[in-house]
């Protein structure tokens, strides 16, 4: 696979998203898979709320490029398979969630958990564990507030775990704040991002982009991923 050494960090407006991060209570070291922003249309315009960053372990290109290997950038952001694939796939991931504009807990907690459990009802896997994890998962954000340049951070476990942690000045903490044990939780919140229904399009395009060319490259290729963009792109 391609070397990931060179890897370069993506900005989205504001929030620089670093090439390579050591999640909270984790020994390794992840690369940037892709970056871009969130936000909605409010009254014709288009408002911006967070930048996320999607971040994978090191063994996500050779696993992912047993199926997607040699599909363009394009033929990627168009299979609803390949994020599912990164959402499911056997290698441990983290997201960055940094705001633009201001965010209370309540209001994050509420919104992501309200998705979360919507999934889970459709399918008919939605459990009274579920329900237990979502009242500890509201419970952590209750007391929080996000400023601008604040930010949430998921580490999504291999082994089923999620560790919540959160950050004031864009530093990464070495520990968590909480982690609450199931594999579900985890793969619904990072599916909210980046799945069929991702809340962040511009970071899907990332991902695409970025995934495709690395898989593509040459054994022990060095490789420049993408450079600052404006939108993540």
């Amino acid at each position: 696979m391609a070397n990931l050494q060179s890897s370069t960090g993506l900005q989205v407006e504001s929030i620089v998203f670093a090439p390579f991060v050591k999640p909270p209570g984790e020994i390794n070291t992840f690369f940037l898979g892709g970056a871009g922003v969130r936000g909605m249309e409010i009254q014709g315009n288009f408002v911006k709320f967070t930048g996320i960053g999607v971040y994978l372990e090191d063994k996500a290109i050779s696993s992912l490029a047993v199926k997607w290997k040699g599909k363009s950038a394009q033929e990627l952001t168009d299979s609803d398979d390949f994020y599912t694939d990164i959402v499911t796939g056997p290698f441990e991931k983290f997201t960055q969630v940094t705001m633009i504009l201001p965010l209370t807990g309540k209001q994050y907690s509420e919104k992501v958990s309200e998705n979360c459990v919507g999934a889970w009802k459709s399918l008919g896997i939605y459990t009274e564990a579920d329900a237990k994890i979502i009242d500890k998962f509201l419970e952590i954000f209750k007391d929080q507030n996000f400023p601008p340049g604040s930010s949430i951070l998921f580490t999504i476990s291999s082994v089923g775990s999620l560790t919540v942690g959160f950050s004031k000045d864009g530093s990464i903490p070495e520990t968590g704040d909480a982690v609450l044990e199931n594999e579900k939780l985890g793969e619904a919140i990072i599916e909210s991002m980046i799945g069929k229904h991702g809340v962040s399009p511009a970071a899907k395009q990332s991902l695409a982009s970025r995934l495709s060319y690395l898989m593509n490259q040459k054994p022990n290729q060095s490789v420049q991923v993408g450079n600052s963009s404006k939108n993540g792109l």
